[in-house]
């Protein structure tokens, strides 16, 4: 069986979208760690991809997916970014190049959600300075300089399909990123199973110290993205983790 995505009179053109997911997917899974669906074929119209029979998650197989997702992060990149145009949500994502990876954070994945949602009101003006100031800050506080990993990019609990006792990643934004990142994400809208991942991670690639209290840092790029999807409601939300940033 395949599950196919198409587009729709109430979706726009979503060949950009298709794209990059049939890259994302390829790319991720090429590291043979974390399964994918396989990317039957693609076009401006549609997306085919293998199914996957969903059932339930247990902490065994979070364990197993905590350890093949350090596995997946450490197959790396060549630098931060991508080399396709990125989509996330049906947003632009900007995936130039960068060597390093808290100014690029902040360019790449802060700074361009902070102006969308300023421009369509969602955000006031005091607002977006709050925020400025964290993106300014993630240099100082991000943590000792790591490679970039190969990360799924939007990794909440809904993109974690489980199947076979194993975590399927699906809908990435992927990118060479911080590994911080898809466990922020995991954690911000509370994935099944989380000390279990976690545990599974820790046991396979430690952590650097201090990593829970960037936990803010990196959930701010997708509250930021859902303040420009979703509006005002996620707006204290971001906030908060921009403070959070700010005290750090």
């Amino acid at each position: 069986m395949a599950f196919a995505k198409v587009a729709g009179p109430d979706t726009g053109p979503a060949g950009p979208g298709f794209a990059a997911e049939a890259s994302g997917l390829s790319w991720l899974g090429a590291a043979a760690a974390v399964p994918v669906p396989e990317v039957l074929g693609w076009d401006a119209g549609a997306l085919a991809l293998s199914w996957i029979e969903q059932d339930r998650a247990d902490g065994r197989g979070a364990v197993r997916y905590g350890r093949e997702l350090a596995a997946l992060h450490a197959a790396g990149a060549d630098g931060f970014g991508a080399p396709w145009p990125g989509v996330i949500a049906g947003l632009p994502l900007p995936n130039e190049p960068g060597s390093s990876w808290a100014p690029w954070y902040a360019s790449a994945r802060l700074l361009p959600y902070v102006r969308l949602a300023r421009d369509a009101g969602t955000l006031t003006a005091a607002d977006a300075r709050l925020v400025e100031s964290a993106a300014g800050r993630a240099a100082a506080v991000a943590g000792p300089a790591e490679p970039p990993s190969r990360i799924h990019g939007d990794c909440w609990s809904g993109n974690v399909l489980w199947s076979g006792g194993r975590g399927w990643l699906i809908d990435p934004a992927a990118h060479g990123g911080h590994r911080e990142s898809d466990l922020a994400m995991l954690a911000l809208f509370g994935a099944p199973y989380l000390e279990q991942i976690m545990a599974g991670y820790q046991e396979a690639a430690s952590l650097a110290d201090g990593w829970r209290a960037r936990v803010p840092l990196h959930q701010l790029h997708p509250l930021l993205v859902h303040v420009c999807l979703f509006g005002a409601a996620y707006v204290p939300e971001a906030l908060a983790a921009a403070r959070a940033v700010l005290a750090l």
